[in-house]
């Protein structure tokens, strides 16, 4: 039998504060931004001993994308190494010589299209994010982690600023060498409690799986995320939402800046309910009068006008194409008895997660419920669920933890 750990009381944020660490322990280093002091970080990371930490920092809200602006590092017998990959774009001498060497990220999935992206590619990782989810801790941001469990606090003012800006200031180069100066010690850490609880094979696959998922396919119709988009109530102006969509993200992707700081989404929603027939009434709409929006007001204009002139067949269905089942709200009508299998089928989830002390949607992904509830395989057996669980990228220890007791509700759900 798996085992079960004892449920952990919530953080509290009464406690006494932790000492704020405010200086890296061999100083700050300089920047490494030219071929030679490449070398010598290369040379200095790879003699090293023990797991490496590494942090990315990125531009969100500032830039298109999200490429990494400034590569931190720490291993032992190295120190810190804080790389611009802006000025040295190929890591991958790097990543030669960190070959077989863990890597230590917080939140892995985040940080490893953006290391790929200079060729840092890591061949085994620990994520001490990922770590704490298993663990059950409720809050698992890298300063509560560091705080909780090795009782200092990392400053975290610096973690929202744009990190393109050249060149970077002091305080901030600080901040980012802070992250990695104790990964490592939290890594530890959180090895010996997953080890304790049995949980540590659990974690492995789980990394493993992070380490090697494919890279992320492109999303189907991303307009259709656009922040307040439920508010649009006709195919025209869906459209519309679609056809200005299109023209920030070209506009933004040329200009390198970030799509929300072209034209905000509440913008398009509110120019695609009201399909505004001149300049003069879409600049009445308060945010196309900011700076960037209002020098492509003519783009703007011509995305409107295009669908005023589109055929009925040219416009988008209220609800995109999707290979998923139906919103869960509907299944009663539709399905009353895939809504009973779906109801047994959370509930088993949710008391396996209890049992264990983790988050129901790190033992299974909710879509996976939903699916399997929707369509669950004809022969409803432990062997037949767990395939199917298999086929949804579910690793071995949730299979073996959850395939079982979702048979036995499935088959239950279908006698009510």
């Amino acid at each position: 039998m798996n085992p079960k750990t004892e449920s952990r009381e919530p953080e509290s944020d009464d406690e006494e504060r932790a000492p704020l660490l405010r200086e890296p322990r061999e100083g700050l280093p300089e920047v490494t931004a030219d071929p030679d002091a490449l070398s010598d970080a290369v040379a200095a990371l790879g003699s090293g001993s023990g797991p490496v930490a590494v942090d990315a920092e990125r531009a969100s809200g500032y830039r298109y994308g999200q490429r990494a602006y400034l590569v931190q590092l720490r291993r032992e017998g190295a120190g810190t190494v804080l790389i611009d990959p802006i000025a040295c774009p190929d890591l991958s001498a790097l990543s030669s010589a960190l070959e077989g060497t863990e890597v230590v990220l917080h939140a892995a999935h985040q940080d490893l299209p953006c290391l790929t992206e200079v060729h840092l590619c890591p061949e085994r990782l620990f994520d001490t994010e990922l770590a704490g989810r298993l663990l059950g801790y409720h809050r698992v941001g890298l300063g509560s982690m560091v705080e909780r469990l090795l009782h200092v606090r990392l400053a975290k003012e610096h973690s929202a600023v744009d990190w393109s800006q050249r060149p970077l200031p002091e305080d901030w180069l600080r901040y980012a060498a802070l992250d990695v100066e104790i990964l490592v010690d939290l890594r530890d850490r959180l090895e010996a409690e997953l080890a304790e609880s049995g949980k540590l094979s659990w974690a492995l696959e789980e990394f493993a799986s992070v380490l090697n998922a494919p890279p992320k396919e492109p999303r189907r119709d991303p307009w259709r995320r656009t922040s307040g988009i439920h508010r649009v109530r006709n195919q025209r102006s869906l459209a519309a939402v679609r056809e200005l969509w299109y023209e920030r993200d070209r506009i933004a992707q040329e200009r390198d800046v970030s799509p929300g700081r072209v034209l905000p989404d509440a913008a398009i929603v509110e120019a695609a309910s009201a399909m505004p027939r001149t300049a003069a009434d879409l600049t009445r709409i308060r945010q196309f009068g900011i700076k960037l929006a209002r020098r492509y007001v003519p783009t703007w204009m011509r995305a409107v006008s295009r669908v005023r002139g589109m055929e009925q067949s040219e416009l988008p269905r209220p609800n995109g194409p999707g290979d998923g089942p139906p919103p869960v709200n509907r299944w009663a009508d539709r399905s009353p008895e895939a809504a009973r299998r779906l109801e047994s089928a959370r509930a088993t989830v949710a008391q396996i997660a209890e049992d264990v002390v983790m988050p129901a949607e790190n033992l299974l992904l909710p879509d996976t419920v939903r699916r399997l509830s929707w369509a669950p395989p004809e022969e409803t057996g432990t062997e037949a669920v767990g395939a199917f669980l298999r086929s949804r990228g579910a690793r071995e220890w949730q299979i073996g933890l959850t395939a079982g007791p979702l048979a036995t509700a499935l088959e239950d759900a279908g006698k009510g």
